[in-house]
């Protein structure tokens, strides 16, 4: 037991092979955004062999390659074939590396007091105010594969599952690496502070004394992989610009599709269950895309009424798999969207977080002549009405149903923490209000030129600064 609990820190004190951190590809909408995988951020500059916005030559190619793998002959591998598919853009980065561009800088080992600060958090991971900003920065910005190594280190999943720790650290390092840096809100911090929550939520009691091992490793994969290669754009905005993934995905659970493939491809590239039988390999990539499946926002309403339903019947039974993965769906959910139930510190800062990703995709449609997504128009939304909205309609009546299962200490924290953020946001608005009603006597000669100015300033930096290499190109070949 000693042994498996340090385990987990020794990635903080040694540098990552070269081979380990030579990750390629990803989607971007733009080709100069930073790569957040890399254990120091300052070492790239930007992804490699991303398919982006301003490359439609390049997004051509790769929906022509679709085309053809999706055609391909009925006694091909269709294993083989999907990792082909999931692995073109890092055939093309491994194609520069052959034409002489050199690999990346290697890991610099963090400050033995950062590493000491890190252990000491690791030990306190199942408390609900853990906070995930600073454990990042105590990691060096590798909170993702530092928290997720540890758990299932913890578990005893590594050993159980004879999981080879090269591979299992290659693949955690992937992941990492294949969330965007330069979201604001869906990054690695993110998917890390998810699988903090999912662990939270697995150690309460009646999940606790059910759970088997392999119900375990899902969860912890999926809430590690939930967002995986997310663009920082939301599903309407995919299908009106005509991306190659909403056509890829028929306009259904687009990202979520995304994320899971793509969790799905660093499995197979990694071979981390190489070693396991090949349709125990299947079910289980099969049952981690249900569970990033159920993430899909748009089918809230519909695993609520689900979940409520089964509550007002009491008829789970978690001695049966397909309860306990019912379960595992509405934790995972719950977790996801967990930010207003944490500590009004924590919480702030994912709310501000989350708006400022919705007002970057309405900056980019403002600039591109489209129609603004709800909650991303920054001139009529605020952080505190969003929020407010969000938790009334989305997370109380799911947080709620969650207490009815598992009614513990830590569900009563939640909608506690959720009741006062909600307040705290509500107390800022009217504060808000009454500032502008004050100012508007003194500048109301002035708003009209104040407004131009403001609209020929985003006219000309591009709607908040975006660059025009921004442009949605989709996924039409000129």
């Amino acid at each position: 037991m000693e042994v498996c609990y340090q385990l987990p820190v020794l990635p903080l004190d040694r540098p990552v092979p070269k081979h380990v951190l030579s990750r390629r590809g990803a989607i971007s909408f733009s080709s100069s955004s930073s790569l957040f995988g890399a254990p120091d951020p300052r070492q790239l500059s930007q992804r490699r062999g991303a398919i982006s916005y301003d490359s439609s030559d390049q997004t051509a190619l790769y929906i022509r390659m679709l085309a053809r793998l999706g055609c391909g002959s009925p006694g091909s591998d269709p294993e083989r074939r999907v990792h082909r598919l999931l692995s073109f853009q890092r055939y093309l980065h491994s194609s520069r590396l052959l034409r002489g561009i050199p690999q990346q800088i290697p890991l610099h080992i963090l400050d033995e007091d950062y590493t000491g600060q890190a252990r000491c958090m690791l030990e306190k991971v199942g408390n609900w105010n853990f906070d995930i900003f600073l454990f990042d920065r105590l990691t060096n910005g590798n909170s993702l594969i530092t928290l997720t190594f540890h758990l299932l280190n913890q578990y005893g999943l590594v050993e159980l599952f004879q999981l080879d720790m090269v591979k299992l650290w290659r693949f955690l390092v992937m992941v990492q690496e294949d969330y965007h840096s330069n979201n604001p809100y869906h990054n690695a911090v993110h998917a890390a502070d998810v699988t903090q929550a999912m662990y939270c939520y697995m150690q309460e009691p009646m999940l606790a004394r059910s759970l088997t091992s392999y119900d375990i490793l899902l969860g912890l994969l999926a809430a590690a992989t939930h967002d995986l290669d997310h663009p920082g754009v939301n599903q309407p905005f995919l299908i009106k610009t005509d991306h190659y993934l909403a056509t890829l995905y028929r306009n259904t659970s687009v990202l979520e599709n995304h994320h899971w493939k793509s969790a799905v491809g660093l499995l197979r590239e990694t071979g981390l269950f190489s070693h396991l039988p090949a349709e125990d390999r299947l079910s289980m990539e099969r049952e981690l895309g249900s569970l990033i499946l159920a993430t899909d926002i748009s089918k809230q309403n519909d695993y609520l009424s689900r979940f409520r339903l089964h509550l007002d019947q009491e008829n789970l039974c978690l001695s049966s798999a397909s309860h306990r993965h019912f379960i595992l769906q509405m934790a995972l959910k719950c977790a996801d969207i967990c930010n207003p139930c944490r500590p009004w510190e924590l919480s702030k800062q994912w709310s501000e977080k989350v708006t400022e990703e919705f007002f970057k995709q309405g900056d980019i449609e403002k600039k591109h002549k489209l129609e603004v997504s709800p909650v991303c128009n920054r001139e009529n939304n605020t952080v505190g009405n969003i929020q407010i909205g969000f938790m009334s309609y989305v997370a109380e009546p799911l947080f709620a149903e969650w207490a009815r299962f598992s009614d513990t200490r830590l569900s009563q924290t939640m909608l506690g923490h959720m009741g006062l953020n909600k307040a705290s946001w509500g107390g800022l608005q009217q504060e808000q209000t009454t500032v502008s009603e004050e100012a508007e006597p003194s500048t109301a000669g002035t708003d009209a030129e104040d407004g131009a100015a403001r609209r020929n300033d985003n006219t000309a930096t591009g709607a908040g600064g975006t660059s025009s290499k921004e442009i949605p190109q989709g996924s039409r070949e000129s």
